[in-house]
């Protein structure tokens, strides 16, 4: 890659670009949650998001019905691997952006050595992402995630079951 286009993807992203961590509720894990990590960016114009599926070699690129394209990155292999060395490389400089990232990679970190698999990664987790995109929309507040963890093992084995 080039440089200068390092540099200017570095700089669009800067200013359109994301990166989320969302809880997603799952019946079939051992928690009571998947955490995804993401890195996305939206356009009505495809070509520069073309740029960073090329440059990057990884993600996926799709329009939505209201006619703007969506380049996302949220498999986890590809963010460790592609997404946070490039923007280790060709960083950012927006205070705002830098404390993002800054918190994503903490998160990926985590992620990393396992530590979002037990319940005390999660409250970690959770407590790092409320300082990221200024707690914008979430589909789940933080209580909500962490009320999950309220009914321990224990406190459900003291619960009588009643027979009908």
């Amino acid at each position: 890659m080039r440089t200068e286009t390092g540099y200017y993807l570095a700089g669009f992203a800067d200013g359109e670009g994301s990166f989320n961590i969302s809880f997603r509720p799952r019946q079939d894990y051992k928690l009571p949650w998947k955490i995804s990590l993401c890195f996305n960016i939206s356009q009505k114009d495809k070509v520069i998001l073309s740029l960073f599926k090329r440059y990057l070699v990884c993600g996926t690129l799709r329009s939505r019905p209201d006619g703007v394209w969506y380049y996302e990155v949220n498999n986890f292999n590809a963010i460790w691997e592609k997404v946070i060395p490039f923007f280790k490389k060709y960083r950012f400089l927006s205070a705002k952006k830098k404390r993002d990232f800054s918190k994503f990679c903490q998160i990926a970190e985590m992620v990393k050595k396992g530590e979002h698999l037990k319940e005390d990664g999660i409250r970690r987790i959770v407590e790092i992402r409320r300082e990221m995109n200024d707690g914008g929309k979430r589909k789940y507040s933080n209580t909500e995630i962490l009320s999950k963890f309220q009914e321990s093992p224990e406190t459900i084995r003291q619960i009588p079951i009643t027979r009908e």
